[in-house]
């Protein structure tokens, strides 16, 4: 079974936004969240589920993976889903987009490897996710939520961050040598 519907988020090759089938009945409903299939060049093999909860206000990332995917799922509450094309031979290289995503409309969110990807929880939430990799802590990096050169619109100047993601370099560390005009 096909999800319902894919499309590319802000032109941004290979970022899409999944939105999926919900079956209703009486109990209540029955929606499916993941299949290999809808993404078979990147999952396979190692899968591994995670599953965070973030109170009102947090923010985590931006986070980037040289090698994993992510396919995020909220299931509960809502976020304000951030990612910024981080490929430098992209024709979208330093492209941002942000996304409201819910529980309450059945969507996912796809991002592939070199995009980083954050959220802001605009209410308590729940984010299932699957990556295609186990974790082991090589590929994960960061870049600043809130660098200039990225302008990423959180609608928040005081997110409450890890004391990791506070410490995440910005573009301009990630690049050197790259010529970088301020966006904001």
């Amino acid at each position: 079974m096909d999800p319902v519907s894919r499309e590319t988020v802000d032109g941004i090759a290979g970022v899409e936004l999944v939105r999926l089938p919900v079956w209703p009945d009486t109990r209540g409903w029955f929606r499916e969240v993941f299949r290999s299939e809808w993404a078979p060049e990147q999952f396979t093999g190692d899968i591994q589920l995670n599953l965070s909860e973030t109170r009102a206000g947090g923010l985590r990332g931006l986070h980037f993976h040289r090698v994993q995917s992510d396919w995020w799922v909220p299931v509960s509450g809502s976020i304000r889903a951030a990612v910024a094309d981080l490929r430098p031979g992209s024709p979208t290289f330093l492209r941002t987009a942000v996304l409201n995503l819910s529980a309450d409309d059945p969507a996912c969110l796809f991002v592939p490897p070199m995009v980083a990807h954050g959220f802001l929880a605009l209410t308590d939430a729940r984010l299932l996710y699957a990556v295609n990799r186990f974790y082991d802590g090589t590929d994960e990096q960061g870049v600043a939520w809130d660098d200039p050169a990225l302008s990423v619109n959180w609608g928040t100047a005081q997110p409450v961050l890890s004391e990791r993601d506070m410490k995440n370099p910005g573009v301009k560390d990630l690049f050197p040598g790259l010529q970088l005009r301020n966006r904001s």
